[in-house]
């Protein structure tokens, strides 16, 4: 080239970087842009020192899972055979004959008692949830105590709840209508039937037994603890200390069942769980998730939350008035959580208003619901109706959990809480 046509050659190249660029170059040059939609459309995120609960979004997914979901996302499946693969690893993960992923153990306990129901008769499929003049049994049993909101699932299927609170009403209300026995292990201690017994009950009279143990891991072993024991199906929410997607759940139990289960659950368009979808990502994204439960450290786990926990009891405990308190839930929920009460004489706050001072704070921090008993909030109730909240606006206490919290946040609780704190003083 001569001289010339050399340097108006280089005078060009800086503006080449500036020109719009099309077609596939563009699509690559915009997935670099990480877009802030959450920020765009003014969506309050906050540092979460309640725990895993549905309506604050569960919780933060692995890393791992977050790009599992990512690059299964540009490719097509057959959602049958991801279930069939990723039912088979499940499976062997937790001690049971067979497993899917639901979106949500409330979706599980819908699907697995459709399973029993209909078994693969198709014609049944397409008759739930009505069941009269079908032949199908219509009841499940289960103890007072254990006959809380989230059964409601059931009741999907067309099907009734029979409360008992003893053997003997147990045998009383079985029936040629009675489809399951089910267990709800974060109440076990409020009824007199526990759970080898109840399991033993369900083999005498040829019922299927279930369990929900939707947030009842930490410990890692009650993933395969009940199917161990012997319990038909097994009802585990994904979203929560596993931190799979907040839409996803397991059913784990008999081959029969689950499979029965599955014909019961999307893709198939003719069922009364056809909007139970799970789609590919989820389910992948959930197998990672437990896959790396399960091998996970959790005795490191666990002292890293002692270690935050006691951070942010530090920070108040000395304050005038304040009283703490370190307990950890015997069944489900089971972390490290403070309770931080006051003497209301010297600190001029509620638990309601000192929720409120954290939660429009900046940044803003959920913590747990002030005073209510510990068990309703580490149990599965999610939130409360508007009508308990507001009797509870007077009491002094709030709850605190680390489970939640990401790298270095422990540290902003205990200063914010600290900063709230003496200022009502």
């Amino acid at each position: 080239m001569k001289r010339r046509k050399v340097i108006q050659s280089l005078t060009i190249l800086p503006l080449i970087g500036s020109l719009p660029v099309s077609g596939e170059r563009a699509e690559q040059v915009s997935r670099k842009k990480k877009r802030d939609v959450i920020a765009e459309l003014g969506i309050r995120s906050f540092i979460n020192a309640a725990g895993t609960l549905t309506y604050m979004s569960g919780c933060i997914m692995h890393d791992e899972v977050v790009e599992t979901i990512e690059n299964t996302s540009r490719h097509f499946c057959m959602i049958d055979e991801v279930q069939d693969k990723v039912g088979e690893k499940i499976a062997k993960l937790v001690h049971s004959e067979a497993a899917m992923v639901t979106c949500g153990a409330f979706s599980g306990m819908t699907l697995g008692l459709a399973g029993v129901l209909t078994g693969l008769d198709v014609r049944k499929v397409e008759q739930l949830p009505h069941l009269e003049g079908t032949g199908m049994k219509s009841e499940v049993i289960c103890q007072k105590s254990h006959n809380e909101r989230y059964n409601h699932a059931f009741l999907n299927t067309g099907c009734t709840v029979v409360e008992v609170e003893t053997v003997e009403d147990v045998e009383k209300a079985i029936s040629e209508k009675t489809a399951l026995l089910h267990f709800l292990n974060i109440t076990t201690h409020a009824g007199q039937i526990k759970h080898e017994e109840w399991v033993a009950l369900g083999k005498k009279h040829n019922i299927p037994t279930s369990i929900d143990i939707a947030a009842d891991v930490p410990p890692v072993s009650n993933l395969w603890k009940f199917n161990d024991m012997g319990f038909d199906m097994v009802f585990i929410s994904g979203g929560k200390a596993m931190r799979g997607p907040q839409s996803a759940g397991i059913l784990m139990g008999r081959k029969d069942i689950v499979a029965a289960a599955r014909l019961n659950a999307p893709p198939r368009g003719f069922t009364v769980a056809r909007g139970h979808k799970v789609n590919k990502e989820e389910i992948l994204g959930m197998y990672v998730a437990l896959e790396k439960f399960v091998s996970g450290d959790h005795d490191r786990e666990w002292k890293a939350w002692e270690a935050q926990i006691a951070r942010i009891e530090s920070a108040v405990k000395d304050l005038p008035g304040i009283t703490t308190k370190v307990t950890i839930p015997e069944l489900g929920n089971i972390t490290p959580t403070l309770t931080i009460s006051w003497d209301d004489s010297i600190v001029k706050l509620t638990g309601r208003a000192l929720r409120d001072k954290l939660r429009f704070g900046t940044p803003s921090i959920e913590a747990g619901f002030s005073g209510l008993p510990l068990y309703y909030y580490q149990a599965g109730s999610d939130s409360i109706d508007p009508a308990t909240e507001d009797s509870l606006k007077g009491a002094n206490l709030i709850r605190i959990t680390a489970w939640m919290l990401q790298p270095g946040e422990d540290k902003v609780v205990a200063r914010r809480l600290r900063e709230e704190l003496m200022a009502g003083g």
